[in-house]
């Protein structure tokens, strides 16, 4: 296979149960269970409505400003699916608009995060398919090529191979890896557990805010009494 020019077999996939846990649970607190320095970059921003975006990654490396990669993908994909192109953060042509959204949604895609732009913005919001891009533009696409499927890409330094899960809400994308699943679940079910009793502390006024003035004295902050 050429590489820059192929198309792969995706080889593991997250289980639909594990997108379904995962689905229940904020980014934010999967992204604190995952030391808080993974992301997909704040430009990825949500071009829906509302909703969560969960499920296994179809991968694509596309040139910037060409789409038949991406096009290709959504052929490919089985319902469920979460197709993620890097196509250079490039915003001068759209990757895609309101026909190839159509299709995918046809198609049973779960949704899209493109590092590039789209167009005809308001069909993204009236469907309401969880799509987050980089921005918005008018000029459409070209289909030449070259470009790559299931093969590993990098969103702003965060790695996304095929099959590992890509989440999403109104707080941005994150991508779990396959072999850390299990691990990065319970981390962020556990957390989601303390922020539930925090949240009853909070409510019914017993919160514990000693540590504020701990963590002052700590750095060495003088506070006049």
């Amino acid at each position: 296979m050429s590489v820059g020019n192929r198309i792969v077999k995706r080889q593991r996939c997250v289980d639909k149960e594990t997108v379904a846990a995962f689905a229940k649970l904020p980014v934010a607190n999967v992204s604190d269970a995952m030391a808080r320095v993974f992301a997909g970059g704040p430009n990825l921003r949500p071009m829906h409505r509302d909703g969560v975006l969960a499920g296994p990654a179809l991968t694509v490396r596309s040139r910037p400003g060409d789409n038949l990669m991406l096009h290709k993908a959504i052929d490919m994909a089985v319902p469920g699916d979460v197709i993620v192109c890097d196509a250079g953060g490039d915003l001068t042509n759209a990757l895609m608009g309101e026909l190839m959204l159509a299709h995918a949604i046809k198609r049973g895609v779960a949704g899209f995060v493109l590092y590039g732009a789209i167009r005809d913005v308001d069909a993204f919001r009236e469907t309401n398919l969880p799509t987050y891009a980089a921005g918005i533009t008018h000029r459409g696409p070209y289909k030449n090529g070259p470009g790559e499927i299931n093969t590993p890409i990098s969103l702003n330094g965060m790695v996304i191979e095929p099959g590992d899960l890509v989440l999403g809400d109104s707080d941005g994308v994150l991508s779990v890896p396959y072999a850390m699943l299990a691990e990065i679940l319970a981390a962020t079910q556990a957390k989601q557990s303390a922020e539930d009793q925090q949240m009853a502390a909070i409510h019914a006024g017993t919160t514990d805010r000693s540590w504020v003035d701990r963590a002052l004295e700590a750095a060495g902050c003088q506070m006049q009494k």
